[in-house]
């Protein structure tokens, strides 16, 4: 341990913040080496006349952002080659394992052909301007129209103006929460969230707090408690299905949460990737909040995977950051993607693919009924998947190897956390990414697996 020791004269509000900054920037400076051991968490708070839960967040933050590691019974130790964070999914298929843990929609030869002749038709209708233009505001305001017919089907009624064209969820998540969270700034969410958000905030050097959950989403009470202890920028949510526990808010959290946001002016993104797919849902957040939400929704989980191109609604007051920030990290949507989404929305083909997926996902229901019985689990019946909680005697790491050794893949419900208290283990398992028969045959798996007792796996050597 070196002699150097953070300035309590240079700590400012939030202190945990301004800590685990001055901890980081001693890393960046080599004061402080890789392995070296840290003071303990009461040692330090003592040292700077902090309390020892403020140094215990500062210590969290550096492990959130992978600069330090906590050993149990030895002590925090610096990292400075922080390790990836893992998918919850495998990047590609291999061998013969049925793969339940990628979440796709169910997808059949009727996707191929619409693909193929969207770019059929492509080859012999496409603008010049697609072609040609390197200016998104000459490529995309007959676009963006027509995004605005495709949001009022999601519940919305925007002004084109307020519409940007994204290359999906992803690329319109990164975009608004640049927009709404400088580094440095706090950005809520639910405790179980989007396995993405907890990398995607690491770079944008976001910290990501997360927030008690129950059976209808984020709680607002626990909104306002963490507004009220320090500075909240926004608060990302994903109210319709899409969440790891296949929650859909009622329209009265979605009405509280509102209430709050606008109580200490907070921005809202809200990721309603479904749209239109989940039926008889209350109204996006976006309708009680129009002056301070920022929506994203997308084409790729309900139409087909490939239609990479989503819309990010933004209110006057974000406009013009959605613009800039969107034009240094992807300059514009991709033009061609973009024509055929604009064509499938003017003729109807991407209603006739969200029909086409909800009779296809009750299918799929009934397996997932049938195979897994008595076995209590979380779904909707527009869910692209199904939250498994696991009984006291399985873990989450053993459960999933012990999946993947009988030729199952499946999510661990640790990639979706961003809390560290209040979830008990759990898996999510995929419901479309494979064939039928393949989903009963995996599905039967991890029911013998969950209704059985866990056992070690042994190292052959």
């Amino acid at each position: 341990m070196t002699n150097w020791r953070p300035d309590p004269q240079q700590l400012r509000r939030p202190a945990y913040l301004s800590l685990a900054e001055q901890i980081a920037n001693a890393i960046h400076d080599g004061k402080l080496v890789n392995g070296e051991r840290l003071p303990t968490h009461r040692k330090l708070a003592e040292d700077l006349t902090l309390s020892i839960q403020t140094v215990s967040r500062a210590y969290d933050e550096l492990i959130r952002r992978g600069m330090i590691a906590g050993e149990i019974g030895r002590g925090s130790f610096v990292q400075t080659q922080p390790k990836e964070p893992e998918p919850p999914y495998l990047p590609e298929r291999l061998g013969e394992l049925i793969d339940l843990s990628i979440l796709k929609p169910v997808c059949e030869q009727i996707h191929l052909e619409r693909m193929r002749e969207a770019f059929g038709w492509l080859a012999q209708n496409l603008p010049s301007s697609s072609a040609l233009s390197f200016r998104p505001n000459m490529v995309f305001p007959r676009h963006r129209a027509v995004a605005a017919e495709w949001l009022a089907q999601c519940g919305l009624e925007v002004s084109p103006l307020n519409v940007n064209l994204t290359n999906g969820a992803t690329s319109g998540m990164t975009v608004a929460l640049m927009s709404v969270a400088p580094p440095g700034s706090t950005v809520a969410t639910e405790a179980i969230s989007h396995h993405t958000l907890v990398p995607l905030s690491t770079y944008l050097g976001i910290h990501l707090e997360g927030l008690a959950i129950d059976d209808d989403g984020m709680i607002p009470e626990a909104l306002d408690e963490a507004c009220r202890k320090g500075p909240i920028r926004a608060v990302f949510l994903q109210p319709s299905v899409v969440n790891p526990t296949a929650t859909l808010m009622s329209i009265e959290r979605r009405q509280a949460l509102a209430a709050v946001a606008a109580r200490h002016d907070i921005a809202i993104i809200e990721n309603d990737i479904l749209g239109p797919l989940v039926e008889n849902r209350p109204p996006p957040l976006q309708t009680f909040a129009p002056e301070r939400t920022l929506y994203v929704t997308s084409f790729t989980k309900i139409t087909v995977p490939g239609l990479r191109i989503g819309y990010l609604v933004a209110p006057d007051r974000y406009v013009a950051a959605v613009a800039n920030r969107h034009l240094v990290s992807n300059w514009m949507a991709t033009p061609a993607i973009a024509e055929i989404a604009t064509r499938w929305v003017s003729n109807g083909t991407a209603m006739e693919l969200v029909n086409w997926q909800r009779r296809a996902l009750a299918r799929r229901h009934e397996i997932a009924t049938e195979a897994l019985g008595a076995l209590f689990y979380h779904s909707h019946p527009q869910s692209l998947h199904i939250w498994l909680p696991l009984t006291c005697q399985h873990t989450e790491e053993g459960f999933v190897a012990q999946a993947r050794l009988r030729g199952v893949a499946i999510a661990p419900g640790a990639s979706f956390q961003t809390a560290d208290h209040g979830r008990a283990p759990a898996v999510r398992i995929s419901l479309g990414s494979t064939t039928e028969a393949e989903l009963r045959t995996g599905l039967g798996i991890v029911a013998s697996l969950a209704h059985g007792n866990p056992e070690a796996l042994l190292l052959v050597i």
